[in-house]
């Protein structure tokens, strides 16, 4: 698995304005360094245990993304190493985040994830309450909102992740109507190895690749 020319032919097949974030869960450090090396400026990991010994040896610029199930109790470990949290969903985990933050003099950057399949078994906001929820969150003056993020439920045949897809980006274009100083919808973060075409079809503009960077997990 070739990872550097892995790296260069999604890089070269996604549009310009169209970010790629390296999903890096159980990868190795020398397997990162050689996707950030390739032109990867972003990776995304799941697990507060698992970043803080990744980012201790990677050798090249990023920025870094928890694309994980956060745990309230585990915000303090990584709050002054994140550039952004993808998968905010509730209430007092975006209280928690924006305490630590002032507790760092920082702003930190979050998305809301939605549940934008319904699943009682996922997290994430649901449709309908993504306004409500965006709007209760106008207080917290040290975390700044950039926009939204979802999951689609997994089909075999990633084409009938389309319509979650395109619930998202209707979504994310009503966010747009909120007058609110912590939020800007500016990224829709949706996709992954084997959807990421058709998430950016439906108006994502940041997609999460593992597998097709890093090949099948050992």
């Amino acid at each position: 698995m070739d990872i550097a020319e892995n790296v260069k032919k999604i890089l070269n097949d996604i549009p310009t304005n169209i970010e790629a974030l390296a999903a890096v869960k159980t990868r190795s450090c020398p397997e990162i360094n050689q996707a950030l090396n390739a032109g990867i400026t972003i990776i995304g990991q799941n697990y507060v245990q698992d970043a803080q010994r990744t980012l201790d040896c990677l050798k090249y610029p990023y920025k870094f993304h928890f694309i994980g199930h956060l745990q309230r109790n585990k915000v303090k470990y990584i709050i002054d190493k994140v550039d952004m949290i993808e998968t905010v969903d509730n209430i007092k985990l975006a209280n928690i985040i924006n305490l630590q933050s002032e507790k760092y003099n920082k702003i930190s950057n979050i998305l809301i994830e939605i549940n934008s399949g319904n699943e009682p078994q996922k997290n994430g906001v649901m449709p309908e309450n993504i306004i409500d929820f965006i709007k209760s969150l106008e207080e917290l003056s040290n975390i700044k909102i950039w926009g939204l993020m979802t999951m689609a439920p997994y089909f075999e045949d990633p084409e009938r992740m389309r319509p979650y897809f395109k619930l998202a980006k209707e979504l994310f274009e009503a966010t747009k109507e909120i007058e609110q100083q912590n939020y800007k919808a500016n990224i829709l973060s949706m996709g992954m190895s084997d959807s990421y075409k058709i998430a950016i079809e439906e108006g994502a503009n940041l997609v999460r690749i593992g597998t097709k960077i890093f090949g099948p997990r050992k």
